[in-house]
């Protein structure tokens, strides 16, 4: 199968966190293309694509922590025949970069490295996708997933894969951490406007990222902190009757029970099933669930 790709992968020095992201004219990419392990390294590979060289690499570097990006993706394409038909990126925990684009890599086929990320690119419109998605990962602001996404949007302004959108992916895990833990894990598989979609994704990730650290706080009994996070979570992701109606609960139990009762009606507005869930909700996960409903009218 031979896959027209462009991907980064990248290493925030500010955090350690590490990651790749990838868009494709070929179904569920991210399946195939974007693996991470956390204080270990971020693999993105592709052309004809053999997915094990992303497990394969990190565990090397997770097994000789002496060993670089470099030395870990050489051994991995020593083994492998097919080696001039492969394209794969790799940045380690300490931020070293190592990428290879096979010389029978169909054109446009090349990579740009930079400090800490490498952006590379087979089946392009041009040969200048991988400096574009450089320049635009390297002036862009915000987390690392912020500025993964950036890259995604160079190549596609310098023209992109020259077969069109189909899917895309991300993935940042942090700089610590079990091998499962993630900071982000996003996937679309088959999309008209697979960045549009993922830009989607990432927003609601941010949402529900917020409105799981305010039922924290929640649970905690600091009502006046979560609050604010349940709010900016639905503001976050406007067409979420969840976080809607989740926000609206947490407005009711920080004192302003007209205002939080007026916001759960919105949500049941949308899905009635919001009304019957707060009926079965008892004090302990919805203190202000009964003035809610008095207010409302839907005690009965």
């Amino acid at each position: 199968m031979r896959h027209g790709t462009y991907s980064i992968v990248a290493r925030d020095p500010a955090t350690g966190e590490l990651g790749a992201a990838v868009q494709s004219h070929w179904f569920s990419v991210g399946s195939l293309c974007t693996w991470a392990r956390p204080g270990i390294g971020a693999v993105a590979t592709q052309s004809v694509v053999e997915p094990a060289y992303g497990p394969d690499v990190l565990d090397r570097l997770q097994q000789d922590p002496s060993l670089g990006a470099q030395q870990a993706l050489q051994e991995r394409l020593a083994a492998d025949a097919l080696s001039r038909v492969r394209q794969v990126g790799v940045v380690d925990a300490r931020g070293e970069v190592a990428v290879h684009t096979g010389a029978d890599c169909i054109p446009c086929a090349g990579h740009e490295q930079g400090d800490g990320f490498s952006c590379q690119a087979n089946m392009m419109a041009a040969g200048t996708v991988p400096a574009a998605m450089a320049a635009a990962f390297t002036a862009a602001e915000g987390d690392l997933a912020t500025r993964l996404f950036t890259a995604l949007h160079g190549a596609e302004r310098e023209g992109g894969d020259v077969r069109g959108r189909q899917s895309a992916a991300m993935v940042v895990v942090p700089a610590t951490g079990a091998p499962w833990q993630w900071s982000v894990d996003l996937r679309v598989e088959d999309h008209a406007d697979p960045l549009a979609e993922l830009a989607r994704l990432l927003d609601l990730h941010r949402a529900y990222g917020l409105a799981d650290t305010a039922d924290e706080l929640m649970g905690a009994g600091r009502l006046d902190e979560a609050g604010p996070l349940y709010a900016r979570a639905a503001e976050l992701a406007p067409e979420s009757d969840e976080l809607l109606f989740w926000s609206g609960l947490a407005a009711a139990q920080a004192g302003d029970v007209e205002g939080g009762a007026a916001i759960v009606a919105r949500a049941a507005a949308k899905h009635d099933g919001w009304r019957v869930l707060l009926a079965r909700l008892s004090p302990e996960f919805a203190p202000a669930g009964a003035d809610v409903r008095r207010v409302l009218g839907w005690e009965g």
